[in-house]
This record gives structure tokens, sequence and C-alpha cells, in this order.
């Protein structure tokens, strides 16, 4: 029971400084929220198709045009869900990006988006093999795995911390 106390006042105090009460309002207020809260587990569908067929092209040699069309469809969503997070940022903290509460979430995005960006200038170029190729978008992957768990985190302490107030 103590261990649950403390959590909650630890979690009270990191969100604190997540959201003020006029940030709190604006999130929920905007439509930018309902826009990121469909765009995100969308985008993760699209990876995990994605993940499954650079696997695949990986296992077997097989589907290569299929996994490399996934990429491109998984970089746009990624784009995607970029600028309409920098608009719903901007909503609610007053900036576009590097807002206090998320700053670390948007600088690690910002490796995600040139992990990504970087496939297309390689298979745009001819710069990597196929199977080169394939390991970068595994690489970007496994940074936008870390991404979206730093925002799944920030999501559960907001949550944890209405329970708190409420």
């Amino acid at each position: 029971m103590a261990i649950a106390s403390i959590n909650t006042s630890s979690v009270q105090t990191l969100d604190r400084r997540l959201y003020s009460d006029a940030e709190r309002a604006r999130r929920d207020a905007t439509k930018w929220t309902l826009v990121q809260g469909l765009l995100a587990p969308f985008q993760f569908v699209v990876f995990l198709i994605s993940l499954g067929l650079v696997i695949r092209y990986l296992s077997t040699g097989a589907g290569y045009d299929a996994a490399t069309l996934s990429i491109m469809i998984k970089t746009g969503v990624l784009l995607l869900i970029m600028v309409t997070g920098a608009i719903w940022e901007k909503v609610v903290f007053g900036q576009y990006l590097f807002a206090p509460a998320f700053f670390w979430e948007d600088v690690f995005s910002f490796a995600v988006i040139a992990l990504h960006l970087l496939y297309v200038f390689a298979l745009l170029t001819d710069s990597l093999a196929p199977v080169g190729l394939m390991y970068l978008a595994l690489a970007a992957y496994a940074a936008y795995v870390i991404n979206a768990a730093q925002f799944v985190w920030k999501l559960r302490l907001a949550r944890l911390d209405a329970e708190a107030r409420a």
C-alpha cells in the first residue's frame, strides 16, 4: 500500500511538469488530440504489417516490393503524425516542438525520422543493397518502438495524474 502511495505522488510530481491546468484544458479541447489518438494506433498497425513484410523478405528473400512499399507508407504516416503532433504541441503548449513536457520525445522523434528518411534516401540513390535497406528499416523501426514507448509512458503518467486528481 505504501508503494502505491509513493508511486502516485511521484506521478503527480512528474505530471505537474507535463500539463498545467490550462494546458490540460487546451489538450482536452483541441481536435488535434483526437487526431493524434487516431493516428498513433494506425501508425502502429502500419508498423506491425511492415515489420512482418520486412522480416519475411529477410527470412525468405521474397516480397521485396511489398516490404519496400510498406516502409514508404510507414514513413509517410510517421511524417504525418509528426506534423500533426507539432500542431497539437503548439495548441497545447504554445510552441511547435520541444515543449519542456515532451522535449526528449521530440528529440528522439527526430532520430526516428532521420532513420526513416535515410532509408528513403538510400532507396532512391541505390546506396544500399536490398538486404542493407531492410536492416536500415529495422533500425528505424527499433527507434520507433523506443519513441512510441516514450509517448505511451507519458500517456500513462497523464492518466494516473487524472485519476489522482479525481
